[in-house]
């Protein structure tokens, strides 16, 4: 019986019973140790619902000492599940077969490994409500942790329930609601105690217990021994309590205890064979289950509390700690047990010991194949500490830093990889050292210090300068000038298709795209680079083919790593082209796939994309509030990835908004260092030069004219010289720039912001009739696009030429959110749930419910009837 608990009871009692209505949900309980989190934990797992019946529960318990070993508490947790892998799509099914060592495989996306366990446990739910429940999750390890917090963040409907149990300041888990267990009240405290405890010890134990229950229960025990009080910490206190009484045991348990407080699974087999040369005997169990310290079900022994684990440990001397770990080495000998076996080993050594170190460095290179590089960085470090040759040392290093860079550890790669640097003094292993600080300082925002990291590298290694060259294009882009410019003189001396795109992107006459990328070869990778540059030579519709392409790949394969990336290139390609709706839902879920890789830059990027969408359809709150998000959290010292972009979609609405002064402010600070050569500051001075005009001052946007109007002859684009023309006759006035701006054509949204302006001008110079089906074509298109002050502002000009204008009509899609849309679209298409989810990364269950959300929405009963419909 718990006291005292009614509030948290009551929350987690209403996930459950959520949970059996096909709903799902997450919860973190926080605390100090001993507050109460694990008995919430027990009490959860005995609900049952006023019909009878508990919900499947799944149950694990991280340790402190399994910390470093890949997927071991999500092992604990889904192997019970594991007979249903066959179920999962093959990508899916693959990556979870390869964590648990029951298959081979290319390492995969790391992100992978949460959307299977996602899948998983969707699959579980079917047969009713699960119910997960992961204790100490604090000390879960890096692998383990990334993967059941994907699928935690992305549960909606599939009847599943996560709770992790953490302390305070630890295991954060952005996204997911928490819920603090605090302090007992003193009544409640009272009820917990023993109340045949005499007076003095109850108002001490009180006092020193401050409402955790554990201490609660177990001081009195320490008090009533005698046992003198002091300013310890409540939580030495209870470490104190529990040493207490695992001193009074027989030798043979204490020996049997400290074996099971190293060993993570509990495995009473494991555990009896190693205890035995400690002088331990299955006998020795009971004493330690008469006293509550732990419980044995079946063949599993589990600590009744962590804390009582940790106690075990903490007093064990250092000697006896490492014998319990030779003896667990020398009993995991199965190969299964490897990476166990290396670790034990690990810690059971003090000083270089080479074949130890080799060991830990198969570990890693295994966790590695896996897709567990949080793990792989710690066992390759721990090899380098564990090597006597410098040479070795260095080595290690280096690949626990690359590691680093792979699992998204940046400030840890960059720590390796100089600690790596310092041990020896060999060109080609600095270039290596500069590849991965460049790529993990460009990645925390660091231009200035990437690009001095990549040049510098690529004078070292002539095997290595052309990838160190065109990768350091990427922080150079980001600088700007002079950096740009020396950057770009380095690639016109390689033989690289993607340098020869790069130098010819920015400075000549821009060669085809899709044979450059043909040349590249056929890796994502290697091919997304050439996106962004696509835009830089104008080549807005190759670069939407080559990023539909890629993004198709990207889902079939399962690289979810990459799709921020590219939906950010495929959003863009698809705004240019007037494709709102569909840049809108390409962007939402670009969003939550970098929120849930941990890709601050990329959330930045997208985010103020979104705000430019904002800023088109004149939402102001939404447009502020984006941009205020795209700049939150840069690195200090360095600036958001997305900041171009928002000067762009804040200069576009003031511009919308009719307040042309402060448009042309915001929309000059772009053609300004170091962002004028970035691709929305050439895209959006067509935006100036009309900002500048409407607030009379044109003289601001001739220079930036001039720029636009050379790159436009560069790119030889249709619309770039329809655009050219359009920013021409509003400078000069000249009607023949009007009709050649019309002439040469352009996308949707910009031509009917052409037809606008010039039937504005056709309407000043009093011919009225020639104006209206100008305006009238206009004022259709910006109504489909859902551009309100465009569309507001036409209207008001067609009214004005005498003929009254047609009011909007809601499209069909309007009222769907971005992942309603895109789910109703799939299914149109014919596409089932299960292929829906696989390809959008979420559970058929919540794909079902999206559409079921969307139906009478759009106004249909069943998915048979959305083929018909224009989404």
């Amino acid at each position: 019986m718990l006291h005292g608990r009614a509030a948290e009871q009551d929350r987690i009692a209403a996930l459950v019973a959520r949970a059996r209505a096909g709903e799902s949900a997450a919860l973190v309980l926080r605390g100090g140790p001993g507050i109460g989190k694990t008995a919430l934990l027990d009490w959860a797992a005995g609900l049952t619902s006023p019909a009878g019946g508990p919900p499947r529960v799944l149950r694990a318990s991280a340790a402190e000492f399994e910390a470093e070993l890949p997927f071991a508490g999500l092992s604990q947790l889904v192997r019970p599940a594991l007979d249903r892998l066959d179920r999962l799509p093959d990508p899916q099914r693959q990556v979870l077969a390869a964590a648990f060592g029951l298959g081979g495989g290319a390492p995969a996306d790391r992100l992978l490994v949460g959307l299977a366990v996602l899948s998983l446990l969707a699959d579980l739910a079917e047969d009713g409500p699960l119910l997960c429940l992961l204790d100490d999750a604090h000390w879960l390890d890096t692998v383990s942790a990334e993967a059941l917090l994907f699928a935690a963040r992305r549960l909606h409907a599939e009847g599943v329930v996560m709770i992790f149990a953490a302390r305070d300041g630890s295991f954060p888990a952005p996204g997911l609601p928490e819920l603090t267990v605090g302090a007992l009240a003193p009544a409640d405290a009272v009820r917990l105690l023993d109340p045949r405890l005499a007076p003095e010890v109850r108002m001490r134990v009180l006092a020193e217990a401050r409402g955790n229950p554990l201490a609660l229960l177990e001081l009195p025990g320490v008090l009533d021994a005698g046992e003198a009080g002091g300013p310890l910490p409540l939580t030495d206190r209870l470490l104190a309590a529990f040493h207490g009484q695992v001193d009074r045991l027989p030798a043979g348990t204490r020996a049997l205890l400290r074996v099971a407080a190293v060993e993570d699974t509990g495995d009473l087999d494991v555990l009896l064979r190693a205890a035995a040369p400690l002088g331990a005997e299955p006998a020795d169990l009971r004493p330690a289950e008469e006293a509550r310290l732990v419980e044995v079900t079946g063949r599993r022994l589990r600590f009744r509390h962590p804390l009582v684990r940790a106690a075990v440990h903490a007093a064990a001397p250092y000697p006896e700690r490492l014998a319990v770990h030779r003896a667990l080495a020398d009993v995991l000998t199965a190969p299964e047990s490897a990476d166990r076996r290396a670790w034990h080993l690990a810690a059971a050594t003090t000083g270089p010991d080479e074949a130890v170190a080799a060991g830990l460095e198969r570990t890693a290179e295994q966790a590695r194949g896996r897709s567990g590089y949080g793990a792989a960085l710690a066992a390759y470090e721990r090899a380098a500490e564990l090597s006597g040759d410098p040479a070795a040392t260095a080595r290690r290093l280096l690949l626990a830093a690359e590691s680093g860079l792979q699992s998204g550890h940046l400030g840890d790669a960059v720590r390796l990889a100089e600690r790596a640097a310092g041990l020896v003094d060999e060109p080609a292993f600095h270039a290596r050292v500069a590849w991965v600080e460049g790529h993990a300082w460009f990645w925390q925002g660091g231009h200035q210090t990437a690009y001095d990291l990549m040049t510098q590298g690529a004078t070292l290694d002539p095997e290595q300068r052309e990838a160190l060259l065109v990768a350091a294009f990427h922080p150079a882009w980001y600088l700007g000038e002079p950096h740009l410019g020396d950057c770009l003189d380095r690639l016109a001396t390689l033989d690289h298709p993607v340098a020869r795109y790069q130098v010819a992107a920015v400075r000549g006459r821009p060669l085809p795209l899709a044979a450059t990328a043909a040349e590249v070869g056929g890796e994502p990778r290697d091919r997304l680079q050439l996106c962004g540059l696509g835009f830089v030579a104008g080549q807005d519709s190759e670069t939407y083919e080559l990023a539909s392409a890629l993004v198709a790949r990207c889902r079939a394969d399962g690289i979810l790593g990459l799709l921020p990336t590219l939906l950010f290139f495929l959003a863009e390609a698809e705004f240019f082209h007037g494709r709102h709706r569909d840049a809108t839902v390409s962007l939402d879920e670009a969003v939550r796939v970098a929120r849930d890789g941990g890709q601050p830059l990329w959330v930045s990027q997208l985010r103020a994309v979104q705000a430019v969408l904002a800023a088109v359809a004149g939402d102001e709150a939404r447009c502020q509030d984006l941009v205020a998000s795209a700049l939150d959290g840069a690195t200090a010292g360095a600036e958001a990835g997305g900041r171009a972009w928002t000067l762009w979609a804040l200069g576009l609405l003031d511009l919308g908004q009719g307040r042309a002064e402060s448009a042309v402010t915001r929309l000059a600070a772009l053609q300004e260092a170091p962002y004028a050569h970035q691709v929305c500051a050439y895209r959006s001075v067509p935006d100036l030069v009309e900002a500048a005009v409407r607030a009379g001052v044109p003289e601001r946007a001739e220079v930036s004219y001039a720029r636009f109007r050379a790159w436009a002859e560069r790119v030889d684009q249709p619309w770039a010289t329809s655009l050219a023309h359009r920013c021409r006759a509003l400078l000069t006035g000249d009607e023949q720039d009007h009709l050649l701006a019309l002439k040469a054509g352009g996308r949707p949204f910009e031509q009917a912001r052409t037809e606008l302006l010039y039937g504005e001008w056709l309407r000043r110079a009093r011919r009225r009739t020639e104006a209206r089906g100008l305006l009238h074509r206009a004022l259709q298109t910006f109504d489909r696009l859902e551009a309100a002050p465009w569309a507001v502002r036409a209207r008001g000009e067609l009214e004005a030429t005498g003929l009254r204008a047609p009011q909007p009509t809601a499209s069909a899609a309007a009222d769907l959110t971005p992942q309603e849309l895109q789910i109703a679209r799939l299914a149109g298409q014919g596409l089932s749930n299960r292929d829906i989810a696989a390809q959008l990364f979420l559970s058929p269950k919540t794909v079902a419910y999206h559409l079921y959300k969307a139906y009478p929405k759009l106004g249909v009963t069943g998915r048979a009837e959305l083929g018909a419909l224009a989404l």
